[in-house]
């Protein structure tokens, strides 16, 4: 055999394992709604250093996006529900929006685009039927126009649903079925995702249970199996993930989708902005579930693990708080990258912080000590504060909940102050407050200072391979260099 063909068909036998080496990589939410988001680059680096090999995107976020390029990462690109009504109303717009948002970025950028989310749990009850129509249009014609871009092997489209799309009536998972009232609209789409090849996403959280029943039981919340089972026939469950995920897979077969594939697009635990989300449950959550991922374990009903992105990567101070205080610290990463607790990942690694973060000075916005507290000024300077910044760990229960009275108005000024630059005049509050150079933070509660986004270099991939063709690319060198050194060594006998 001569050295070419034998370099040939080492590589062929060889990339499987390439392919391997993509295969069960942890999963992540990478959210962007943040006053001053850690830069591309940097999150980027921060995902490979901790393992996570998918991500999945909210929105077609321009930084993120072209940070993710040639990365190895692979990604899913969200749509949010307030373009689902144009992307319904032509199959042009979702040409457009896929030419922009997913061909440009795969082929000027190198981004490994494998999903489209379209719309981002469409049929919550709370939202009343407002995208019931719109949503399977929007779904075909993003189908459509991926076909038309020669992208319809490549990236597969998707719909992320809440849990709350299925349910039981006898209280077991056997009992699983969809909510009546959309019982046809979903075996619409779930027929339609099968006959493309996709998948369907679901997103599960047994903090939200916890949150919404003050009955719930705790410890069925978590993987520790402590809590008093759930039998149902011949099965046993122990935790609220399983019995949730299963009540999904009975509704499937019971409307036979018995092989449809399934992501689980959200699962995570908050860690601030309520009594139950605090570090140490999240910690207690969040370990378990890593277990589970990096075990590849499977439910009863269903022993082939599914894909599942971990939420959420990093804390968002801008996102929307209408389900509770607590939406804004879901991250295992405090704003700025920062580990908030220990967990251990694959091969018994630790959690890696973002690295090259430049922060603004080290400053602080306080009460000023001449300052009553009976000011009657004090009042609408938090109001105001708290209005364009995050006071969120001041509620009830959370991390900065046992702060006195002056240190409380102390946190919200100051919130304000870093997020606003710490701009001169900005810390004035009509004569109430003063800067300083001592960190005020007390116990569980931090006093921030925010990002320097203005000192980070602009966010551009800088055009190294990815790590998982890295490795290919060191594979291929390995083999190449064992194949020339054997042809070599044989000339010497």
């Amino acid at each position: 055999m001569g050295i070419h063909a034998a370099i040939f068909w080492l590589l062929i036998f060889l990339y499987p394992f390439h392919e391997a080496l993509l295969a069960g990589a942890l999963g992540c939410n990478w959210g962007t709604r943040s006053s001053h988001p850690l830069p591309g680059d940097i999150v980027v680096r921060l995902l490979k250093d901790n393992g996570f090999g998918q991500v999945k995107l909210f929105e077609a976020d321009p930084k993120a996006l072209r940070a993710l390029g040639r990365s190895g990462i692979e990604v899913m690109v969200g749509i949010p529900n307030e373009f689902l009504a144009p992307l319904a109303s032509s199959v042009t717009v979702a040409e457009q929006w896929v030419t922009q948002n997913v061909s440009a970025y795969i082929s000027r950028y190198g981004v490994n685009i494998t999903h489209v989310a379209v719309g981002n749990e469409p049929f919550l009850k709370t939202y009343k039927g407002m995208f019931q129509r719109t949503t399977f249009p929007a779904l075909q014609n993003i189908q459509a126009a991926l076909i038309k871009a020669g992208l319809g092997r490549q990236v597969k489209a998707t719909v992320p649903l809440n849990a709350d799309v299925y349910e039981t009536k006898n209280g077991l998972p056997s009992g699983g079925d969809f909510r009546s009232d959309i019982l046809d609209l979903m075996i619409e789409i779930i027929q339609f995702l099968q006959d493309n090849g996709g998948t369907l996403t679901i997103n599960i959280y047994p903090f939200l249970s916890l949150n919404a029943d003050p009955n719930f039981p705790i410890d069925y919340a978590f993987f520790s199996g402590s809590a008093a089972p759930v039998v149902d026939g011949s099965i046993t469950y122990s935790n609220a993930f399983e019995a949730n995920y299963d009540t999904l897979i009975w509704a499937l077969e019971k409307n036979g989708f018995e092989s449809m594939p399934v992501i689980v697009g959200e699962i995570g635990w908050p860690t601030d902005g309520d009594p139950n989300a605090n570090l140490d449950y999240a910690r207690k959550f969040n370990q378990g579930l890593f277990n589970r991922i990096m075990k590849r374990q499977g439910t009863p009903k269903r022993p082939t693990p599914p894909d599942i992105y971990f939420f959420g990567l990093i804390d968002e101070d801008a996102k929307s708080i209408q389900p509770g205080n607590f939406e804004r610290h879901w991250g295992i990463f405090y704003y700025d990258g920062t580990v908030k607790y220990p967990l251990v990942l694959e091969n018994g690694q630790g959690l890696v912080p973002a690295k090259g973060v430049k922060y603004l000075s080290k400053q602080w916005c306080v009460l000023s000590p001449e300052t009553s507290i009976t000011d009657p000024g004090i009042a609408d300077s938090v109001n105001y504060a708290c209005q364009y910044a995050d006071c969120t760990s001041l509620g009830y229960g959370s991390s900065c909940n046992e702060l006195d009275a002056r240190s409380n108005i102390s946190y919200a000024l100051n919130q304000f102050y870093q997020v606003v630059d710490q701009q001169k005049g900005s810390c004035s509050f009509s004569n109430l407050s003063v800067t300083t150079n001592i960190d005020p933070s007390q116990g569980r509660c931090k006093f921030e200072i925010m990002i320097d986004v203005g000192k980070h270099e602009k966010s551009v991939n800088s055009g190294a391979e990815g790590s998982a063709r890295i490795r290919w690319n060191a594979v291929v060198a390995m083999v190449v260099s064992a194949v020339l050194l054997s042809s070599t060594s044989s000339a010497f006998l």
